[in-house]
């Protein structure tokens, strides 16, 4: 019997776990402002997540992760 992956990850209690949704309206944001790019080679396409990234905040993206559950993170505090 194939045991399933559940069984070796680690056990999470709900206050541990980070919420996601801040982090999919992040990448929701990203995916939909690289549609709009439509770039269609590989250095086009590196040229427009730099100009999406570009429209990213730094506050924003803090408040994203802390959003998340990782406000106290010192990766995301410096």
């Amino acid at each position: 019997m194939r045991r399933q992956h559940s069984d070796y990850a680690p056990k999470q209690s709900r206050e541990q776990e980070p919420s996601t949704p801040s982090i999919e309206q992040i990448f929701a944001k990203l995916k939909g402002l690289l549609q709009t790019a439509a770039a269609r080679t590989v250095p086009d396409l590196w040229d427009a997540i730099r100009r999406v990234f570009s429209r990213f905040t730094p506050d924003e993206c803090r408040n994203c992760l802390a959003a998340a559950g990782y406000d106290n993170d010192l990766a995301v505090a410096t």
